[in-house]
């Protein structure tokens, strides 16, 4: 991958601030997210989709509203015709994967929380596929990697609305060192 490539995939994936961090660092609020990726929804809608009572939900809403990670729909009127708040994704969370290693020691997990309970509510068929992996990679290496299924990932999400009429897929990369080598690594950067 070329440098202006790479710069231009860090341009996409800006640091996170410490308000974005801790929107980041819960599972409920990554499925919010995900949720709101696909429709626009109210925090009842929410609420009864996530299965928790409207004020937690609420209180979830308004600290991802907060982080720039929901805005709010236009307002519309509902089936019994009372007047419905939605929100939205801004789509920006999904750049900030790095935040959660600033989360403190839960954070890097709530994205697995919050796809097992994806994986769950969707039963065992929804599964399209699925790649398990182990590679030896230089850092450089690791980076290239991340990098260019990042870029592959961006020609879809930035396309997405063309094709807003075919079913959704959730998905999650992780690249993680093996247990193990993040220990091994440090004793023999002391060492030397």
């Amino acid at each position: 991958m070329t440098d202006s490539k790479r710069r231009d995939a860090k341009r996409k994936n800006p640091a996170a601030n410490a308000q974005e961090i801790k929107a980041l660092a819960h599972p409920l609020r990554l499925r919010i997210l995900r949720l709101c990726e696909l429709h626009e929804l109210t925090n009842k809608q929410l609420a009864d989709r996530l299965g928790h009572d409207p004020g937690t939900v609420l209180y979830h809403v308004r600290q991802l509203l907060a982080a720039g990670f929901l805005e709010p729909a236009k307002v519309r009127t509902g089936v019994s015709g009372a007047l419905e708040k939605p929100y939205r994704s801004t789509g920006r969370s999904w750049n900030l994967d790095r935040a959660l290693h600033d989360a403190g020691p839960e954070g890097p997990l709530a994205p697995l929380d919050a796809l097992r309970e994806e994986l769950t509510e969707a039963g065992p068929d929804a599964l399209a596929t699925l790649s398990r992996f182990a590679l030896h990679l230089s850092p450089q290496d690791a980076e290239d990697l991340s990098t260019r299924i990042f870029a592959v990932l961006s020609e879809y999400t930035d396309t997405d609305q063309q094709r807003s009429d075919q079913p959704s897929y959730g998905g999650l990369f992780i690249l993680h060192k093996a247990a193990g080598q993040v220990d091994d690594q440090s004793e023999a950067a002391a060492e030397e």
